[in-house]
């Protein structure tokens, strides 16, 4: 009794929105019923360990949730997004009490873990993601939230246009994926590329695909550290959503790198996941089951780092609500091919994978964490770029 009142204690004032609650005696409850009827109903199971819960909350609901000791019918995104939305307005925040934890990010870890991710295999990414194969936030720019196949596309031509692009000069994309921006900055702005990943299978995919278009003598990839990479300069360089696995001990590192192979003259288009509060950027379901040595870092992280290079931003671009639409759009094609993805794997990674993209929405949807596009040089800010943004588009 006494530990099923501190859950109704918890769950009185952790949502701002309807929900219904059922527990493992069958007892039903409904919070913020002045708010209207709950969509979305929980069902815990089974008592689950109020220590771990205290320890790692986040992390105990998840593998509770993986091993059906809660279960959830109705939106997860919008469960998180309400969560996240009250833990804001709280003076004892969850952002403000995070500590990150020891992670190695050496060669040899930080190599274990892309490949624990994106090794997963072609055949799983292929079924959710677009038909390019793009694994990072889409671009909405025309209001068409349906077609994620051109909201990919117009994302590299975003980034590519922002560089301010010209034929025939080079191109270092960093953690290029499975080469979006290799190829279609080749084939169609005219530049010579280079990528660099640590996946092997990105790594393979890239390289056949580059024999396919008979592209050799104007795309390349490197399976390699990006702190290996020396000896040479690029007019531009593209990093979309990579710094969020060098670890927040490497973030000097990182922009120091992408200084050095940058030439005076050139740009590089940094993307992805930042937050616009201070708190650690950890999550210990995230980097336990989805992301191993990930960190997400402040706004005021970033910037600092590119000042400490003596670099200058020319451009900072928040693209919060279209990572949401693109992961919602990612769990609707995952859910379509349920069923074989649970024969590819277990039902357990199912509702794993599932838990992952909905929460992740539900996060950007909240505010908690965002992504942004910065464009970054060595020299003056706007130096060779057209006097207004316009040219974007």
């Amino acid at each position: 009794m006494i530990v099923k009142n501190l859950y109704k204690k918890i769950l009185s004032k952790a949502f701002d929105i309807p929900i219904e609650v059922t527990f493992w005696d069958h007892e039903t409850n409904i919070y913020n019923s002045d708010l209207g009827m709950p969509k979305i109903h929980v069902t815990f199971t089974e008592p689950l360990n109020l220590k771990e819960l205290a320890n790692h909350a986040t992390l105990a609901l998840a593998e509770a949730y993986m091993d059906k000791k809660i279960l959830i019918d109705g939106s997860i995104q919008e469960l998180v997004a309400s969560a996240f939305r009250t833990m804001a307005k709280s003076e004892h925040s969850f952002h403000k009490f995070q500590n990150v934890p020891k992670m190695s990010h050496s060669k040899k870890a930080s190599k274990n873990d892309v490949q624990n991710h994106y090794d997963l295999g072609n055949d799983f990414y292929r079924l959710w993601l677009d038909k390019n194969m793009v694994y990072s936030c889409a671009y909405f720019k025309d209001g068409n939230y349906d077609d994620l196949d051109k909201a990919q596309m117009d994302k590299i031509y975003h980034i590519l246009n922002k560089l301010n692009s010209s034929p025939g000069k080079t191109l270092l994309d960093i953690g290029c994926g499975w080469g979006d921006i290799l190829f279609i900055g080749a084939k169609e702005y005219g530049l010579k590329t280079t990528g660099i990943t640590l996946s092997q299978e990105q790594y393979d995919y890239v390289n056949q695909k580059i024999k396919e278009e008979h592209l050799q003598d104007q795309v390349s990839v490197l399976l390699k550290d990006y702190r290996d990479v020396q000896d040479i300069q690029f007019d531009y360089i593209t990093s979309v959503g990579m710094f969020e696995h060098v670890g927040k001990e490497n973030l000097g590192e990182y922009f120091a790198t992408v200084k050095s192979l940058l030439k005076d003259d050139g740009y590089a288009l940094i993307h992805g996941i930042t937050s616009q509060h201070r708190h650690a950027g950890v999550d210990p379901f995230i980097i336990k089951y989805i992301f191993p040595g990930g960190y997400v870092p402040g706004i005021e992280e970033m910037i600092t780092h590119i000042i400490d290079q003596s670099m200058q931003i020319s451009d900072l671009e928040f693209l919060r609500r279209h990572y949401q639409r693109t992961l919602e759009i990612w769990d609707q094609n995952f859910n379509q091919h349920r069923e074989l993805i649970t024969q590819m794997f277990d039902e357990r990674f199912v509702r794993m994978w599932d838990l992952y993209l909905q929460s992740c929405a539900g996060s950007f949807e909240s505010g908690n964490i965002d992504v942004m596009q910065f464009l970054i040089s060595k020299q003056p800010s706007g130096a060779n770029l057209p006097m207004t943004r316009a040219y974007m588009k």
